[in-house]
């Protein structure tokens, strides 16, 4: 398989200058602790119940790029595909609190479950409260009754649209923490890789697979999926994506979700227009309304090809949380 080509400098400071970058193009709203992949937003109100986000980078724009109005005060960045450390977690903890705790969002990795559950421990001992919701939306793997074994893949972006809102209107933590936990116990998704992201400082693919092949289920890192078949049309594959997300949670005729097409990095807007014609066919068929849909790049795995779908059942609640205007470098909805 062939290096892939990258736009880089130094590729051993490849990370960092990214998210130099990426303060940069935030126009003073956001800043970074430095020496630190500790991101927060420069103005938070006092008294906030305060939302932190994170998880490894390379899946930009998520977690640094979802600092904004009605979504995250603070993001802890780990390296490419890398776990934030505990330190790094609790300095942009330690930035964001306003005295009324901090919540942590994040995908369910065990790194990311270890560093930030230690990082709890540390900021407890020094009398900052947190909560914790972690994302595990991933239909490929576990299932209903074992939601711990599950990933957290771009069903993070409903969880962290929701939950942001909450903690700008709510004054409590458990509040804000009840609020979230309801979108992660409603949102389901599942990927599908057509080829490999790399990682930069070496520049080795993420995983190997065949010119013709895909692999249904794989994950954003490139772990194992559900199969791996021939490539098949895009009809063909959105359909065997949506119906292990149908049944899991179960979604039933009646329900109202929001939709998310997540691009996993080299995959065009064209070809994610067509999967979302047939999910709406499919969705239509089952007697499913579509409040709102998001297509775009939000949880990439550098220059994969793929996609995923994900799906948040909603009530008037969650609709309300999820339809408050945001703004962020990474995502912005009106």
């Amino acid at each position: 398989m062939k290096r892939p080509k990258k736009i880089l400098n130094d590729p051993r400071r490849a990370t960092e200058e990214m998210m130099e970058g990426l303060v940069l193009a935030c126009d003073g709203r956001v800043a970074k602790a430095v020496g630190h992949g500790a991101f927060f937003l420069r103005q938070i109100p006092e008294g906030k119940v305060a939302l932190l986000v994170g998880g490894g980078s390379g899946h930009e724009p998520i977690f640094a790029g979802f600092l904004g109005m009605n979504l995250a005060d603070g993001a802890a960045a780990g390296e490419v595909f890398t776990s934030p450390s505990p330190q790094t977690i609790c300095e942009a903890a330690r930035a964001v609190n306003r005295g009324k705790g901090v919540l942590f969002v994040y995908g369910n990795y065990s790194g990311d479950t270890m560093n930030f559950d230690m990082a709890a421990e540390m900021l407890a001992a020094e009398g900052i409260e947190t909560r914790t919701i972690r994302v595990r939306d991933d239909v490929a793997v576990g299932s209903p009754d074992q939601p711990d074994e599950r990933r957290g893949i771009a069903g993070d972006v409903f969880v962290i649209k929701v939950a942001g809102g909450a903690a700008a209107e709510l004054s409590s933590l458990d509040d804000v923490a009840r609020v979230a936990a309801k979108a992660e116990a409603n949102t389901r998704s599942m990927g599908v890789a057509v080829s490999p992201g790399s990682l930069p400082e070496s520049g080795k693919p993420t995983f190997e697979i065949g010119d013709d092949e895909i692999e249904i289920g794989m994950g954003a890192h490139g772990e194992k999926g559900v199969r791996r078949q021939t490539l098949s049309t895009a009809d063909d594959i959105a359909d065997q994506m949506m119906l292990p997300i149908l049944g899991d949670l179960p979604y039933s005729r009646g329900d109202e979700v929001a939709l998310l097409i997540n691009n996993l990095g080299a995959t065009t807007m064209f070809e994610l227009l067509i999967v979302n014609r047939r999910v709406r066919q499919i969705l239509e068929r089952e007697g499913i309304t579509v409040h709102r849909t998001l297509i775009g790049s939000w949880l990439t795995s550098q220059e994969m090809a793929g996609f995923s779908i994900s799906m948040m059942r909603l009530d008037a609640e969650l609709k309300h949380y999820l339809d408050l205007p945001s703004a962020s470098f990474g995502f912005t909805s009106l």
